[in-house]
């Protein structure tokens, strides 16, 4: 059983079975839970195992999706769900491509996993996101270097619902510890910059046009 923020999830999620696993697991929720800044802990496929409360405001106002909400699969909310781009500010090329990046290289490492096979076929359906995948992302790639597709470290802008922070940038923080990474998790942490007017967009960012949940430039 796994557990978001703290209490038990509607949707199950797998999780190792041992009575251990399980009770690091809800002392880790109660741990996440503390810290003020949105952080999630996810599988190899993307699926929300755990949640904090900051996460879930961050997300809060995005509406219903049968396959692609915040706190089931992160990775489907950035391609797929139509209010995405609400919240992650240039929701292309600083999170659809990065993500897609991060997508072909777990189907390159297990390209026969159900659940990546599943986000596969979606995006096949959709022959701009198709083109996106095939040809942009190649393309993209030497444009900006290895270190644009990299998720720690890396500055990308945020739309928050709270007007205290606003259109503002998180850093990109990997803390997952290593009885997490044994069990096949990550745990990303979305630092949240106070907003200074006047303040450029970090470098590296590249601007293009949104397509909600369609990518139309690469």
């Amino acid at each position: 059983m796994a557990y978001q923020a703290g209490r038990q999830r509607s949707q199950p999620r797998p999780v190792p079975e041992s009575p251990e696993a399980q009770a690091y697991l809800q002392d880790y929720a109660a741990l996440l839970d503390a810290v003020s800044f949105p952080s999630v802990v996810f599988d190899h496929r993307w699926d929300v195992v755990l949640s904090n409360a900051a996460f879930e405001t961050l997300f809060g106002g995005v509406g219903p999706h049968p396959t692609a909400m915040p706190g089931d699969n992160f990775l489907r909310f950035v391609l797929f769900h139509p209010d995405a781009a609400t919240v992650l500010g240039d929701h292309e090329a600083s999170w659809c491509l990065p993500m897609l990046a991060h997508f072909a290289a777990a189907v390159e490492r297990d390209g026969q996993d159900r659940g990546l096979q599943s986000v596969r076929r979606d995006i096949a359906q959709d022959p701009i996101m198709e083109a996106a995948y095939r040809h942009g992302l190649p393309h993209w790639i030497r444009a900006v270097g290895q270190d644009a597709v990299q998720h720690d470290g890396a500055v990308r802008p945020l739309i928050h619902p709270d007007p205290r922070w606003g259109r503002t940038h998180c850093r990109i923080v990997d803390e997952t510890p290593k009885n997490l990474q044994d069990m096949g998790y990550t745990r990303m942490t979305l630092v949240l910059r106070e907003t200074r007017r006047g303040t450029p967009p970090p470098r590296g960012i590249t601007r293009t046009r949104l397509g909600g949940t369609h990518l139309r430039v690469v």
